[in-house]
Parts: structure tokens; sequence; C-alpha cells
């Protein structure tokens, strides 16, 4: 369906569990042959980092297919596992992290931008070289990692590219919280669109207003919480789980909610995601004795299943 090329965000998001799964049963060929991809990934990294979407296998010369760009849909996921397989492995495999900074300087570069007329920050997409100014629901869990990627920066936490990331981890989180509390629901849909010059910084579209119990955003808030302390993101977090009880609770679950701009309708289905992300990330958020430890125990997968980090 996607014309025989391989997708960025599904190449690059199995290493966390197959090195998992080495360590477990003693294979080390799991391990290998899932880090031969983001050895693969390096040698193809572009100059400003950023990856577009669509590989093709050019039997046995892989190329890029296409130049979209996107922190959503089919892009998110392989950049988060390049910081966390680093911070997996015990921050001891610096290829790993060298690529995470090198792709978060294209993003401040390029992607990186602001609403008009409040200036919230969002992520853009790129295509051919143009921004394109929306941003997907699942691009929120940017704010998570930028704050994992500053706390865990070799040069410091007050070094400035850390500072940088972490700054944008909050403005970017702000921004996705603005995304649920703009709406009459109180719900995000699944993407934003951030027109310039019509006096509104953000807008639902007409082709995603639907809400399908999405994690991203209440993933970043649990991170932020858990890494800054400020207890600003459980008031949110706690607004966001109140709104999705109101409206998207059913006699037997949770439903995907049809129009996040018109409550009434909820769709008989509920993604496996929000019992694995969402409804675990809002529990951690209010789970102040929790012994999970992202900066120095345990690292979650995309899934959000934790998993402990590599000793040795």
């Amino acid at each position: 369906w996607n014309s025989n090329a391989y997708i960025f965000a599904e190449i690059g998001t199995q290493q966390v569990e197959y090195r998992y799964l080495a360590r477990a049963t003693g294979k080390e060929l799991y391990e290998k042959k899932s880090d031969h991809v983001f050895e693969i990934l390096h040698d193809m990294q572009p100059a400003d980092g950023l990856f577009p979407q669509n590989i093709r296998d050019g039997y046995g010369s892989p190329s890029f297919s296409g130049s979209k760009i996107s922190f959503g849909a089919m892009g998110d996921s392989t950049y988060e596992y390049m910081l966390k397989v680093w911070v997996q492995g015990g921050k001891k495999e610096d290829m790993y992290r060298e690529m995470w900074d090198k792709a978060m300087m294209g993003v401040h570069d390029q992607l990186v931008q602001k609403t008009t007329p409040n200036g919230l920050t969002f992520l853009a997409d790129r295509d051919n070289g143009r921004i394109i100014r929306k941003m997907d629901h699942l691009a929120c869990f940017m704010g998570g990692a930028l704050a994992l990627g500053a706390y865990t920066d070799p040069r410091g936490l007050e070094s400035d590219r850390a500072q940088r990331d972490l700054k944008t981890a909050k403005a970017l989180t702000y921004t996705c919280y603005q995304m649920y509390a703009r709406t009459k629901t109180g719900i995000a849909p699944e993407f934003m669109e951030f027109p310039s010059g019509n006096g509104d910084d953000m807008q639902v579209p007409g082709s995603a207003h639907f809400y399908i119990l999405r994690p991203e955003t209440v993933e970043a808030f649990y991170y932020l919480n858990k890494l800054t302390g400020d207890p600003i993101y459980r008031e949110w977090g706690w607004e966001v789980f109140q709104s999705i009880e109101k409206y998207c609770k059913t006699k037997y679950g949770y439903g995907s909610l049809k129009d996040v701009n018109n409550p009434g309708f909820v769709e008989d289905r509920m993604e496996s995601f929000f019992m694995a992300e969402t409804l675990k990330y809002l529990y951690l958020l209010f789970d102040p004795d929790s012994e999970i430890d992202p900066l120095n125990k345990h690292v979650f997968n995309t899934e959000a299943h934790p998993v402990r980090i590599f000793e040795n």
C-alpha cells in the first residue's frame, strides 16, 4: 500500500524490544539484527538530521523515497528510539545519542514554528522544502522526549543545548494542552492546523476532528512532571482525564469520539494503546510513589511498557 517503501517509523521502532529479548534469552542475534537497522540509518542521516518518512530497499542500497518530514504519523517513533536505545544501553552507545542530537538541531532550525497571534510553539511538517503548518497529536510525544533528552544530555542539564531542548519541551507541551483546552469537549483532535494571519492560533481541521484515545499529550505531562516536579502537568492531566471520562466513557469501556467539537457520538472502538499508554501514563502521573525511574532505572518502549536499563 505504500508503494513498496519501508516506513521510517516502523523500521526503527523495534530495537528496545529486541535488545531486551536478546538479554532475556541469551540470543545476541536479536540485538545485532535490530541494531544493524540503526547502523544503516546512521550512514543515511541527512545533513540536517531529518529523515524522509519513506525508504526504499534499493537491492542493498537503501534510499529515501519522497521528501516529507514529520514527527507525526510514519515518522515519530524512530526519533524516539534514537534517544531511548541510548538510554537503554546505559548511555554508552554514542551513535544513537549523536543521531538524536543531530535530528534535534534540524528540528530547531527548521520545524519549530510559532502561531499567530499568541506565539504558541508547534512542530510543523515539511514536504518538498515547504513548511506545512499542522501538528499531529502523535507529535506531542516530543514534549516528553525532548525533556528526557535534556535531563540526560552528556553536556549536562545546564548546557545551552539541554536548556534549549527543555524550553522547547515545555512550550510544545503547553501547545498540546491547548489543543485540548480550546475545543468544546476539552479533547484534542487527530491533528491541529495553525493558520497564519487569520486571528486564530489553531483550528480543528474538517478532515481530522476525531479523537481515538491517543496518549501522547499525557505522556508528555508524565515526563515533565516526573523530571521537573512542576504540579501544573498533573492539573492539566486531570482536566484531560475528566474530559475523557465525560465524553468517551461507555457502559463497557471507552470509545473514540467522532467530533471533538460536537459531543454525543462515541464510536464502538477502543484502541489498544488507550489501555497500554493513555491510562498508564495518567496513572503514573498521579502516583508519586511509583518505583518507575525513567532517568536511572527504566526506559519506556513506544507503547509505554517499561523495561530495565542495561547494567552492562
